[in-house]
């Protein structure tokens, strides 16, 4: 029962953080739903990995969790591929690095819950949106695949644009970082606390 309860918790955690918002980079308007997926991801990933680390009590699940993530995003890059599409129009995000960072933390602080919660987080706000900026600096050019492979589907809000990444001040990664470890850590302790 108790192996079956950590089975529950992790596809119920995924399931959590891919109906956050974007949980996925399309390349044809990566840049437009950055600053969405920085928020809801890493917050997600917190309340995720907080509620299966405090289950479990170990180090290293937090990591184990993003590495479910990960490999249900290449499964539906896979899926996409299969549709026809190239290689590249599906990106997978950055998760495990940060889930890392919230693992290590759990650890160096002795599994205190809320160092974890208020450190952690805060790690997780400040390093996953700048992980996955990296990420998708190294794709293919977002506008070019938007052009070369419309999809009838999309919505007008979501028309590819120009990034303005060289202004920080206007920067997807300074807006992303800030609010995703703003958020990261009263949600996180919000998930705890019902968890206990």
């Amino acid at each position: 029962t108790h192996y079956l309860f950590i089975v529950v918790v992790a596809v119920n955690s995924t399931l959590l953080t891919i109906n956050a918002g974007d949980y996925i980079f399309y390349t044809d308007w990566a840049w437009t739903s950055f600053v969405v997926f920085s928020i809801s991801q890493s917050t997600m990933l917190v309340v995720g990995a907080i509620y299966y680390m405090l289950f479990t009590g170990v180090p290293g699940t937090a990591t184990y969790y993003a590495t479910i993530m990960t490999i249900y995003t290449w499964v539906a890059k896979g899926a996409w591929f299969g549709l026809g599409y190239p290689y590249d129009f599906v990106t997978v995000p950055v998760w495990m690095p940060s889930a890392m960072l919230l693992d290590l933390t759990y650890w160096a602080t002795r599994r205190n819950k809320h160092a974890a919660i208020i450190i952690g987080g805060t790690l997780v706000g400040l390093s996953l949106p700048v992980f996955n900026m990296i990420n998708l600096l190294l794709i293919a050019d977002p506008l070019e695949t938007a052009f070369k492979y419309p999809r009838p589907t999309l919505p007008p809000y979501m028309t590819p644009i120009e990034p303005q990444v060289g202004k920080f001040y206007n920067s997807p990664v300074a807006l992303g970082s800030g609010a995703g470890a703003v958020l990261s850590v009263p949600i996180a302790a919000l998930g705890a606390k019902l968890n206990t």
